[in-house]
């Protein structure tokens, strides 16, 4: 009996031994590819900060003049959008999405002490390239990769809520970028229906416009995508009901709740070189990240093309725009009065015509 339990004990021994030496390959084959997937979704590890560094000759920064010149703008910025808030009384917490804080689409980066609430078609694709630099992507992997950079950025900044979000503001630069709520909303339009991707979600949407919104005589006549006043129309229809806007559409004081939390910096895109670099420097990241305009060239001709489009729609349909978009106009002093005056007449029938662009202008 003794013996068969020393002969059983010394199998069972000698099977542990060639257990873990046959497995010892597998799990240095497993390591090794564990760490090529790591460098494969972009967190390469380039130094002690885990980020690749900006070389000093490369650094961009504004002079002391400028920064206390765009200093004072957002004084004036921040001055300007309090009084606006108290005025209309966004600034007291309701039971409508107007007077509800909004933390849900704010980008929380801890580490860099720096948040942002992502205006669509505000300089978006060029920040949400930078915040996931920040959140440890590599540059060469964001240049190649086929992933959406705002999934890519959700895997690492996960949704607030409202007390992580002020608790997270105590040492951190809370900011946004504003756009002119008509240009924003047309290069939303040529980016989602124009231009969009053969098969993809908007491009069947907006056929699905064209089914609703276009005559059943002109349906099979260019262009395949709504026109301008098509998607308007449905645009409007979709407010009147309080049906759910794109995130592309959607107003951005409804989106970001600026009167409810607070913002440190508010940039515009009409002076957005100045403003991303003082933005930048004020938040110590100017070795990591740098002013980034992922789709240039968006700006040329902005003004023939706003003429072109607004010009298709009445009185009626700008008023429409403008009730919904109107405190984004007023808590960020933009005008329409350019607007009113080239609609037309709700007693004009003018047949609509497709604005016909040759390529396709990126659209930040």
């Amino acid at each position: 009996m003794r013996l068969n339990k020393t002969y059983w004990r010394a199998i069972r021994r000698y099977f542990l031994v060639f257990t873990a030496i046959a497995f010892l390959p597998l799990a240095l084959v497993y390591l090794v590819r564990s760490e090529q997937i790591y460098k494969i979704k972009g967190y390469e590890y380039i130094n002690e900060t885990h980020l690749p560094l900006i070389p000093d000759e490369a650094i961009q920064s504004l002079s002391e003049s400028d920064m206390l010149k765009v200093e004072r703008r957002m004084e004036r910025r921040r001055k300007f959008l309090a009084e606006k808030c108290s005025e209309l009384g966004l600034d007291v917490v309701g039971n409508d999405s107007w007077h509800k804080p909004n933390p849900w689409e704010f980008l929380v980066n801890k580490k860099h002490h720096i948040i942002w609430c992502n205006v669509f078609k505000a300089a978006s694709s060029s920040w949400m390239y930078n915040f996931n630099v920040l959140a440890g992507y590599s540059p060469e992997f964001l240049r190649k990769t086929k992933e959406i950079f705002l999934h890519l950025a959700r895997e690492r900044y996960p949704r607030v809520t409202l007390e992580e979000l002020h608790e997270a503001q105590n040492n951190s630069v809370t900011f946004l970028i504003a756009r002119h709520p008509f240009e924003r909303l047309l290069s939303a339009y040529r980016d989602k229906f124009v231009y969009a991707i053969p098969h993809s979600l908007h491009d069947k949407f907006g056929r699905k416009i064209v089914r609703t919104y276009r005559k059943k005589s002109l349906q099979l006549k260019p262009p395949k995508y709504p026109t301008f006043q098509e998607f308007v129309r449905w645009l409007l229809d979709q407010i009147k009901h309080d049906n759910y806007l794109d995130m592309h559409f959607v107003s951005y004081t409804r989106f970001c709740t600026p009167c409810l939390i607070h913002f440190d910096v508010i940039l515009k895109f009409e002076t957005l070189e100045e403003d991303q670099l003082y933005l930048i420097d004020k938040t110590g990241l100017k070795q990591i990240i740098a002013p980034e305009w992922q789709n240039p060239g968006k700006g040329k001709n902005t003004l023939d093309l706003l003429q072109q489009f607004y010009s298709k729609l009445t009185r009626t349909e700008i008023d429409g725009l403008y009730d919904y978009y109107r405190y984004d106009f007023e808590l960020f002093n933009y005008s329409a009065t350019s607007y009113f005056n080239i609609a037309r007449s709700n007693e004009e029938d003018i047949p609509e015509e497709p604005v016909l662009l040759l390529g396709k202008p990126p659209s930040p």
